[in-house]
């Protein structure tokens, strides 16, 4: 299966077969994107990396990856400096930087974009987070931590937690869990549950989720407990936000009811959902997580461009 010049948009775009060929070819990065190993398999390609949106670890991991792989990164890190400040549309923005680089990297504010931007340009285009729609390549790097970490996908009990409405980690991986097999709960207030689009998309998998209310009725059963930020730049109305704010929270009480080896993720950055006295355990591994996007982001990226191990 050939991934060159493909854009990755959606969750949507990728079989399981290409998803398992993406987790494959990250574990024989792993090395590389630890420095431990050095690879030119990017040599001479340069990645146009648009965040119109804040960014810590997709944009440096991307930059990491791109680098570890021997190629470049153009970059707008912050709108302001773009001529969409003068009133470039997003259009001419990929059309302009399509002549500059060999693959797109876009995070944007409205859902579609880069859908949109990958119409107008001729460079493959991934897609790191439009709106609250999808961000596939967080997708991938959360299902290679639950395989890496918990010893496979299919069948595990995955709980999800927090802002399931607004999300769009939990949208992408929802969908890509059920691919896999994998057993689902949905914990979130009524106003933030699980969108009924996902969950439907789910179903057609042959996976009936539990949406539920309560984290400390199925914390027990849960295999790996991916936990979101209740994300207050994403509510239309502020005291909509307050009435959900601080809603769930995990700690070491809550951790005595839970399995010994339960693996907490969290697609970072966090708030106070998760108390720092967690970090100490041997269930944290939300910053291992965060470094997987290196290592898989550097697959992705050598078989969009066409790089060869």
């Amino acid at each position: 299966m050939t991934f060159k010049g493909m854009d990755v948009v959606s969750v949507r775009d990728l079989s399981r077969e290409q998803i398992e060929q993406v987790l494959d070819l990250a574990q024989k990065m792993v090395p590389y994107a630890k420095g431990e190993k050095t690879t030119k398999i990017l040599d001479g390609k340069i990645l146009a990396n648009l965040f119109f949106e804040p960014s810590t670890r997709t944009r440096l991991s991307f930059e990491s990856a791109m680098t570890r792989a021997g190629g470049r990164c153009i970059e707008i890190a912050q709108p302001l400096t773009s001529s969409t400040v003068k009133g470039e549309t997003l259009a001419d923005t990929i059309r302009m930087v399509d002549g500059y680089s060999d693959a797109i990297v876009l995070r944007h504010p409205h859902e579609g974009a880069a859908r949109l931007a990958a119409h107008f340009s001729s460079k493959p285009v991934i897609n790191a987070g439009d709106g609250a729609g999808q961000h596939p390549t967080q997708t991938l790097l959360d299902l290679f931590t639950i395989r890496q970490q918990s010893g496979g996908i299919a069948g595990k009990k995955v709980v999800m937690v927090g802002d399931l409405k607004y999300g769009r980690t939990v949208h992408s991986l929802a969908e890509a869990l059920a691919m896999f097999g994998a057993d689902l709960t949905f914990v979130a207030p009524s106003l933030l549950q699980m969108p009924r689009e996902t969950v439907k998309q789910v179903e057609k998998y042959g996976v009936s989720a539990r949406l539920c209310t309560s984290l400390e009725k199925v914390i027990a059963d849960a295999d790996v407990l991916y936990v979101t930020r209740i994300q207050r730049e994403r509510f239309p109305d502020p005291s909509e936000y307050l009435k959900v704010a601080g809603c769930y929270r995990v700690d070491n009480v809550l951790l005595r009811e839970a399995k010994k080896n339960l693996v907490i993720m969290h697609p970072l950055p966090r708030v106070d959902e998760i108390a720092p006295e967690v970090d100490e355990t041997e269930n944290a591994k939300y910053f291992v997580q965060a470094f997987n996007g290196v290592p898989v982001r550097m697959a992705l990226l050598s078989l969009v461009m066409g790089g060869e191990l």
